[in-house]
């Protein structure tokens, strides 16, 4: 499950209250939890390293909740979209789509002669992706905390080998968006996903 940074501390209070008192450990970047009933919580730590100052929840509660300069990069063949965050405020994007036609069902040269043309459109369409986050994301890379990236990993991936993005390569986070095509509202709403905290929970009570 996803849950805010906001409301982590909420969610540990109520695991609390249904499993008894919790016990804490930090190891790999992620923080698990152990219920006295013996049900668990695993929650990997947002764009690590976690710097502990007190108790470990609260630390992973304040570190969620920091207001981050993120960079997104969502890479689909039928679109991109490419934008700056701060906290959850937009600062700067850039959204195109690019037509690739889908794939032919007839046969022989016909078969043959559409499917170089979708390669042809395929490759354009990474490119301008690649153009677009050179444009959008690499004035920023001395300011981003992180990179997230999302679509298709295949395209983000070919988008990523372009010589020019290398900078960027080394900022992206392990956390990859499932989104459908990238259009404004759907950059708009990333925040919320890369902002959550995944939280992998095995509760005893319902084995």
């Amino acid at each position: 499950m996803d849950v805010p940074p906001e409301r982590l501390t909420g969610w540990l209070n109520r695991f609390a209250n249904r499993h008894g008192s919790l016990d804490t450990t930090l190891a790999d970047d992620v923080v698990s939890v152990r219920a006295e009933d013996g049900s668990t919580a695993r929650i990997p730590v947002p764009f690590p390293p976690l710097k502990v100052s007190g108790g470990l929840l609260t630390s992973l509660a304040a570190h969620a909740g920091v207001d981050r300069t993120i960079g997104v990069l969502l890479v689909r063949l039928g679109g991109h979209a490419a934008g700056v965050f701060h906290g959850t405020e937009l600062k700067v994007s850039k959204v195109d789509s690019r037509l690739v036609h889908g794939r032919s069902a007839a046969g022989g040269w016909s078969q043959h002669r559409f499917a170089r043309r979708r390669d042809g459109q395929a490759r354009a369409a990474l490119q301008a992706a690649a153009a677009v986050a050179g444009r959008i994301l690499l004035p920023y890379v001395p300011d981003l905390d992180a990179l997230v990236t999302g679509g298709d990993k295949s395209a983000v991936e070919t988008v990523l080998e372009e010589p020019q993005l290398a900078p960027l390569r080394p900022l992206v986070s392990d956390r990859f968006l499932a989104v459908p095509d990238p259009k404004r509202a759907i950059l708009d709403q990333t925040p919320e996903q890369f902002r959550a905290l995944q939280i992998l929970v095995h509760d005893v009570t319902r084995d």
